[in-house]
């Protein structure tokens, strides 16, 4: 493996983390607004519109393998449907900061089910990067102070620790088909499948249409439609597919780091000195995560 595939797959995965911690921010946002259900349906269909643009392109090449359609809808049903629910019910009774902290147990996750799944090797500097990069995010979690929009944090925290169950099931599972199928293919059968899913969920009785337009939630649905759902999704699977699954999932633990940042900045959530403190703790174990140390000359 080359180092400029390494680099180009990891500038790849840090720009999915800024876009998926960004969306835990337009997720409070949209839900202030319309009924979540309604935001999460919009956001796969603009996605799938988006797609099809370029269905032609993203099949090319392809090669379908008799059996892999259990494995895609397997991982569309991991992520985006189950995962979503999951997510949904947390933003709506935690802090997006407190969301972005759970997210930092997902690579151990991973890289426990990488090891009996996908017989991934586990290293005990990357044990002990992703350690210190839990470490951190439990410790910005702690300094999380309470809001409004937060009026069950236990509760919304286990919600997203559901999520990163389904999370770990979609990454194990992504690795496997990244084998024959690109990066992009995959995000958009993510968002068709998506689609199809959540369209049911506009027919309950519980769920509340849009009786009229907000432009600040509009705006929310449409940047995690099109910028979230095929941008962060998409430079994911592509990261993904170029190093180890147990590798790439240790670049979530910047979701919290970027979602803490990003709630102080658009919604006024409050970050400490601990909590630039355990920032800094985070960035120490994703990079102790990933350094290999100096090669030894081959003989």
């Amino acid at each position: 493996m080359t180092l400029a595939r390494v680099w180009t797959a990891q500038l790849g995965l840090i720009g999915a983390m800024v876009l998926w911690g960004s969306s835990f921010i337009a997720l409070k946002i949209a839900f202030r607004a319309y009924d979540p259900m309604v935001v999460i349906f919009a956001r796969m269909i603009l996605a799938s519109l988006c797609f099809l643009v370029f269905w032609a392109r993203l099949t090319g090449g392809a090669s379908y393998r008799q059996g892999d359609w259990r494995w895609l809808l397997l991982m569309a049903f991991c992520e985006p449907c189950l995962y979503f629910i999951f997510e949904a019910k947390a933003i709506q009774n935690t802090s997006a900061s407190q969301a972005g902290m759970i997210t930092a147990l997902l690579p151990l996750m991973v890289a426990v089910a990488a090891r009996f799944f996908l017989n991934e090797r586990l290293h005990m500097r990357a044990m002990a990067g992703f350690a210190l990069a839990v470490a951190g995010a439990v410790w910005l979690s702690l300094q999380a102070q309470p809001t409004a929009d937060a009026p069950n944090p236990a509760l919304g925290n286990f919600f997203e620790f559901l999520a990163m169950v389904c999370a770990v099931g979609y990454m194990v599972t992504l690795k496997h088909l990244t084998l024959r199928y690109s990066p992009f293919l995959l995000t958009a059968v993510q968002a068709f499948v998506g689609s199809v899913f959540y369209f049911p969920f506009l027919l309950l009785p519980e769920t509340a249409l849009p009786a009229h337009l907000d432009p600040a939630a509009a705006a929310a649905v449409v940047y995690l439609g099109v910028c979230v759902t095929i941008g962060a999704y998409g430079l994911y699977n592509f990261g993904i597919s170029r190093i180890p699954a147990s590798q790439a999932s240790a670049f979530v633990n910047l979701i919290p780091v970027f979602t803490a940042v990003m709630g102080y900045l658009i919604l006024g959530e409050v970050m400490t000195v601990g909590q630039y403190g355990s920032c800094v703790l985070i960035f120490a174990g994703i990079y102790l995560s990933q350094y290999k140390g100096r090669r030894t000359p081959a003989a």
